[in-house]
């Protein structure tokens, strides 16, 4: 029954996804993700922010099938200058340059450009129907959530993006903080205080996410560009020959489609790991398990096959979280998160019900953008290289006016422009020394709702704050959240004894020779 609900669904969200006007914003999103992904520095998640403020006029199911086009196709943008210029678009697709560029100097970049493909169809639409098995399940466990709950749940979401994020925790608990105080700003909807206004008038109503989201990513790349524009030298290597793939690399390339797409969809699910981290896992399951591991980093296909389709399997599980649980699993579904708040529309179980066209629809929005993606890439990739011959000070001086216009057109204030600049800024400077601003969109995100949540638990159990201890799923939530600060604590203690032993037994080795 529970299967064939799922079925039923399915075939209804295609109904829904199947009319000229979502089509259209599924292939438009294709397109923009495919762009995105070949240009380096300009991610997904900066797309979506970037359009935030011109589909305020759009049905939601336009808007989010389109956003689900552009996260899909800048997984797959991102391989092609890999391959063939050796310049990540992504930094998800850093693995993917070591043995695909080597490929392509040895006159098989269109293999190399084959089996990125592929994998990214296999590993899309693996991940898609995973998707769809798995969200429902966990919305029947949500269901049972209470105010108690709910608070440990985005108390989890933000420890784990706190522990995984970056390289430094304490820089990422930061962050964390910093999202939630900018999501404090404005007046305190129960006593009717201002907080953190300044006595400025403008901050009454709070700082939009939307904001937040464009000055931290859109902005701020625009800065850290301009800071940091230098003449490169770009190695390109032209592309010869068929883009097929020949018997034996075929048969050394299922298998690491395989492998990639299971580590990547549950890397993906996991949140704040992103798709970084699972395509460098799936580069070391290559080294251990592939047949052509003594090729790797010499050009070795399986060096290719396996960190595209981790990348691509790790977008689709970042839904997961995002849809059944309102918990974004990577800086993409962060915003998208604030683009669900833009609707009024609150991810999680009831979703499912109250908006069951949108989820489904989305869902098999994927399925459809995933076979575009596929048409799509191997056949204009010559296309899609000249998108590098754009001056780069004409794209972010573009970039930055479109953010400027969008900004104003949806608040016709000027002084969201100065707070849009200076939001920029302060991405600059998060960037600058290596704070991740993911942790800072989820914190101004979910901070209102966490302290909402918060709120409304000490209500229902007249201040006792063992509420959160003694109701069996919270309990259960406030362990995880225990764990996500301890593991990386032991871990970072583990490493440091193991660093120390390894010294000392140097040292014991100089002094014996």
């Amino acid at each position: 029954m529970f299967g064939g609900d799922i079925w039923a669904n399915l075939v209804s969200g295609f109904g829904v996804v199947l009319t000229p006007q979502h089509l259209f914003f599924v292939m438009l999103g294709v397109v923009i993700g495919t762009a995105i992904g070949v240009l380096p520095g300009i991610g997904p998640s900066l797309t979506i922010s970037l359009l935030l403020p011109v589909t305020f006029g759009l049905e939601p199911i336009s808007a989010f099938v389109m956003f689900g086009g552009i996260f899909y196709g800048a997984m797959y943008g991102g391989s092609t200058t890999s391959i063939l210029v050796n310049t990540p678009g992504e930094s998800s697709s850093v693995v993917t340059a070591i043995d695909g560029f080597q490929m392509a100097k040895k006159g098989r970049g269109g293999a190399a450009l084959a089996t990125a493909a592929i994998g990214s169809f296999f590993a899309g639409t693996f991940a898609t129907l995973m998707l769809m098995l798995m969200a429902p399940l966990l919305v029947r466990f949500a269901l049972q959530f209470g105010a108690p709950e709910y608070f440990a749940l985005m108390l989890l979401a933000l420890s784990a993006v706190t522990g995984l994020a970056g390289q430094s925790a304490p820089k990422a608990f930061f962050a964390t903080l910093l999202g939630l105080g900018l999501g404090m700003v404005g007046i305190d909807l129960q006593t009717g205080q201002a907080r953190f206004t300044f006595g400025n008038l403008n901050l009454l109503g709070g700082i939009d996410p939307v904001m937040v989201a464009i000055g931290l990513f859109a902005v701020g790349e625009v800065f850290w560009a301009a800071g940091t524009l230098k003449r490169t030298f770009e190695e390109t290597v032209t592309l010869r020959g068929s883009l097929l793939m020949n018997r034996e690399e075929w048969q050394r390339s299922w298998p690491a489609w395989v492998r990639g797409s299971v580590i990547g969809f549950i890397v993906g699910v996991l949140p704040g790991a992103g798709a970084t981290i699972a395509s460098f896992l799936s580069y070391n399951a290559e080294q251990r398990f592939a047949k052509g591991k003594a090729e790797l980093g010499k050009g070795a296909i399986e060096g290719v096959a396996g960190p595209e389709a981790a990348n691509n399997a790790s977008a689709g599980g970042a839904l997961v979280p995002l849809l059944a649980l309102g918990i974004p699993g990577s800086a993409t579904t962060a915003v998208m998160l604030v683009a669900f708040q833009i609707y009024g529309l609150r991810p999680g179980p009831l979703l499912f019900q109250q908006q069951a066209d949108l989820v489904w629809g989305l869902i098999a929005s994927l399925y459809i953008a995933n076979l575009a993606l596929l048409v799509l890439n191997l056949p204009m990739v010559r296309m899609w290289i000249k998108l590098l011959d754009v001056p780069k000070p004409m794209l972010y001086t573009g970039i930055l006016t479109f953010s400027l216009l969008g900004v104003y057109a949806d608040t016709q204030n000027t002084f969201s422009m100065v707070l849009l600049l200076l939001l920029g800024l302060l991405g600059f400077l998060l960037r600058r020394y290596d704070f991740p601003l993911a942790p800072v969109v989820l914190g101004a995100v979910l901070g209102p709702l966490i302290e909402q949540e918060f709120r409304r638990s000490l209500a229902i159990s007249v201040s006792d704050y063992s509420v959160f201890f003694t109701r069996p799923l919270a309990l259960v939530l406030m362990m995880l959240v225990m764990m996500s600060f301890l593991v990386p604590l032991f871990n970072a203690i583990w490493k440091a004894s193991r660093r120390r032993a390894s010294v000392a037994a140097g040292t014991v080795g100089e002094i014996e020779d």
